[in-house]
């Protein structure tokens, strides 16, 4: 075989061969490698983004639609008695009438904590909300919240909510007893009691000497 010869036969072996179709399906799946996970990965990742933007978008509606349902006169935050918590009272309210009373530890009424938690008791489950908000406007309030908080939980069993003491008459008021205060008159005495309707409107109220019964709060069931 002349040289010549031996060369084209050599050259002719180095001539890549064309692929069929399956070769050419193979080759590239082998040179784009786990690109279709890849795209399937992140179709997944921005479907979850999306259901995630969509779900803080409806919590945000629900969040506002249920704070301008809440009267103004419930829009405040004030602190629980005896603890670092403090309580929205649109949320404490939530959507239901309120009996709020001022409360004192050391006044001569304070055997109605008793009555106050018989009436929330009785009525809770019918939506009524028992809120005593304490109160040295009279001086008739413990020193300390401690004190107040043993007299009104453990020597008479409250459980509803109490919140730590503001004033409730005068210039001073907490601006939920001013709100009061324009319906239907300022505190004259500890434990004055007044009936809050869904609108946040008093519809009844009662001095130290008067406790409301059945028929009294069912004007707002």
């Amino acid at each position: 075989m002349t040289y010549s010869s031996r060369m084209r036969r050599h050259t002719r072996q180095r001539i890549p061969q064309p692929l069929d179709r399956s070769s050419r399906a193979i080759a590239i799946t082998r040179e784009t490698g786990n690109a279709p996970s890849l795209s399937r990965l992140s179709a997944g990742l921005l479907m979850a983004l999306v259901l995630l933007w969509l779900s803080l978008l409806a919590f945000n509606s629900q969040a506002q639609g249920n704070n301008a349902a809440c009267p103004e006169l419930f829009n405040q935050d004030m602190k629980q008695l005896h603890s670092s918590k403090v309580l929205n009272l649109c949320e404490v309210a939530a959507g239901h009438p309120v009996l709020l009373v001022n409360t004192a530890s050391h006044c001569g009424f304070t055997g109605q904590f008793e009555d106050l938690e018989k009436i929330h008791e009785q009525f809770a489950d019918k939506g009524l909300v028992v809120i005593g908000v304490a109160s040295d406007s009279f001086d008739q309030e413990a020193d300390t919240e401690a004190e107040a908080a043993d007299i009104c939980f453990k020597n008479f069993g409250v459980t509803f909510t109490m919140i730590a003491p503001v004033p409730v008459k005068g210039e001073d008021a907490h601006p939920l007893f001013k709100a009061v205060a324009e319906q239907a008159g300022a505190p004259r005495w500890n434990f004055y009691k007044y009936l809050i309707d869904q609108q946040g409107r008093v519809v009844e109220s009662w001095s130290s000497f008067g406790v409301p019964d059945e028929d009294d709060l069912k004007v707002v069931f």
